[in-house]
């Protein structure tokens, strides 16, 4: 039912930093405080390293960027600064910013990365970095590995940048966003501090609000299905929710959709 949480299995972690749906498998990713947790069946299986991951992104199958702290025993510069994996998470490679950067927001987009840091930075080859300027304080970055367009969240509303974040705009017809992904090059999806879901099928130029989940989230992703369905996956203080019906209604997720 729309808006309304029914029981499952409780969250891996109190802190969920990130959520993302991994394109080799559609298999759904939360990144943690306490480290990588893959959903099989509904179940959360932790995958690879206990790293405290602040920044969350799938740049494509098998293919993550991730930042934030390592966790005992791991072998990584605190902070990670942008790290790689290449294997679904069962292994991270250090690869810039190591000792410099912690990442709270990370976008994957074509041909690029983008993190804010306290600064707002680009990559072109996830090495070398350039700072840029945006209208707002990030909260978090939306993009898609298909396109240059970013999403930035923030406290005084979303703003847009069409060139990789080159130049910005505030989207001042927007909603107020908390967190938001993209499902494609031009379709925005976004969810509010007091949970109601926003929807952009037009690079943020209209939006519509099908649905609402139970409360403020603590991260979103969204993807387009076989046939052009809009998947969306919410996180909230007390479960990973997923709609199949492009935000209309949501369900406590119960394990992958092999269809």
């Amino acid at each position: 039912m729309q808006g309304q949480e029914t029981a499952a299995a409780p969250l891996p972690s109190d802190h969920v930093h990130g959520v993302g749906i991994n394109p080799a498998d559609g298999v759904v990713q939360l990144a943690t405080h306490d480290g990588l947790f893959s959903y099989q069946d509904g179940t959360p299986v932790r995958v690879g390293p206990v790293i405290d991951l602040m920044g969350f992104t799938v740049a494509g199958p098998d293919h993550f960027y991730a930042s934030g702290h390592p966790g005992p025993g791991v072998d990584l510069p605190q902070p990670v600064g942008l790290i790689e994996s290449t294997d679904g998470g069962r292994s991270w490679s250090a690869l810039s910013r190591q000792g410099q950067s912690d990442f709270h927001a990370l976008s994957a987009l074509q041909g690029a990365v983008i993190g804010f840091d306290g600064q707002l930075r680009m990559s072109a080859d996830a090495r070398t970095w350039t700072t840029t300027q945006a209208p707002v304080q990030p909260f978090a970055l939306a993009s898609s590995p298909q396109g240059t367009t970013v999403l930035a969240t923030s406290q005084d509303g979303p703003a847009l940048s069409r060139d990789a974040g080159a130049s910005w705009s505030v989207l001042e017809q927007a909603p107020l966003l908390q967190v938001a992904a993209m499902a494609d090059a031009t379709t925005i999806v976004g969810i509010t501090p007091d949970g109601t879901v926003a929807v952009s099928q037009d690079t943020g130029a209209t939006w519509a609000t099908p649905g609402a989940v139970p409360g403020p989230p603590q991260a979103v992703a969204a993807s387009r299905q076989d046939g052009g369905a809009l998947q969306v996956m919410a996180v909230t203080s007390a479960a990973v929710l997923s709609s199949a019906d492009g935000g209309v209604s949501f369900a406590p997720l119960q394990g992958t959709d092999d269809s």
